[in-house]
């Protein structure tokens, strides 16, 4: 593979985590017009769900062959992957409410240390020592990067508790949506996943909604909310990540953490302290160290 490939596979990669780490930031945007967390998530939803049967219908045109159909089992599966996507979202719109932009991205991240405990459960494959030095220097730069150990500083426990239910459930999304229904194109999974996570969200707003629904969240947010969060990352992850690897498209997708605290901090003018930049450098060298191979090549 050329160099000149490699690079459109690292640029396509981090376009689209740049693309999700500036997600938080337009939802917060939202809650300052008081919109509720029910009518962000719909309205995304909504635009993502009729995106992506644009997409499948235009690349069923183009195609030269018939395209590869899920069958009723695939979408079943997908579907009841894709109710951890639909979870994602409300927890970490949910954290977000309550905490800052800059603090809840770094949550979510801990899915770098989830995504190890769940694979040595569920496949027995105990870690290496470089994936435990990794997970150690990303609690350790969470800590800094909360500015927890700060003794003046306090955070609302309904974000963290959100934040880490956000990190646990993309954590499942990540490593069920590596496993389901590989056989049809990403489009169609991504469409399916995505009438799962509907059903999470219409159940969640159905349940919270007390107030008349502000339609106006439509003209508004809902496209930008959808473009960013459930339409342009997959598209351009899924056309990167086979080009660059895991490896690297892990560290490249990385990107989402900074780009995110920077967004909260010129946008939403969002104090970040030296000591929480100092975590974010932490957090980011972990996820290098943990994907970077030290095996000799001949």
């Amino acid at each position: 593979m050329t160099g000149k490939s490699i690079l459109k596979g690292v640029f396509l990669v981090g376009l689209g985590a740049s693309s999700y780490g500036m997600l938080a930031t337009f939802v917060k945007l939202a809650y300052r017009e008081h919109y509720t967390t029910a009518e962000v998530t719909l309205s995304q939803f909504a635009y993502g769900i009729l995106g992506m049967v644009l997409i499948n219908a235009f690349q069923k045109y183009k195609s030269q062959k018939p395209v590869e159909k899920a069958s009723p089992k695939n979408i079943f599966h997908l579907m009841l992957a894709g109710t951890s996507l639909g979870m994602t979202s409300v927890f970490y719109y949910l954290c977000v409410k309550y905490i800052n932009v800059s603090i809840a991205i770094v949550l979510l991240m801990q899915t770098v240390w989830m995504g190890v405990l769940l694979e040595w459960i569920l496949e027995k494959r105990k870690p290496s020592l470089q994936k435990t030095l990794s997970v150690g220097l990303v609690l350790w730069g969470t800590l800094w990067a909360t500015n927890i150990l700060h003794s003046e500083f306090t955070l609302d426990w309904r974000g963290m508790l959100f934040g880490m239910l956000a990190a646990a459930s993309f954590t499942t999304t990540m490593f069920t949506a590596n496993r389901v229904a590989l056989g049809i194109s990403s489009a169609q999974r991504s469409l399916y996943m995505l009438l799962g996570g509907a059903v999470i969200v219409i159940g969640f707003a159905l349940a919270t909604q007390n107030t008349p629904f502000q339609w106006g969240i439509f003209l508004k947010w809902g496209i930008v909310l959808a473009l960013f969060g459930t339409i342009i990352p997959p598209l351009l992850m899924n056309a990167g990540f086979p080009i660059t690897g895991i490896g690297l498209g892990s560290i490249v997708s990385a990107l989402e953490l900074p780009v995110s605290v920077l967004m909260a901090f010129f946008i939403l003018d969002e104090s970040v302290v030296q000591q929480q930049w100092l975590g974010i450098v932490l957090i980011l060298l972990a996820i290098i160290f943990m994907n970077i191979s030290f095996k000799k090549t001949s």
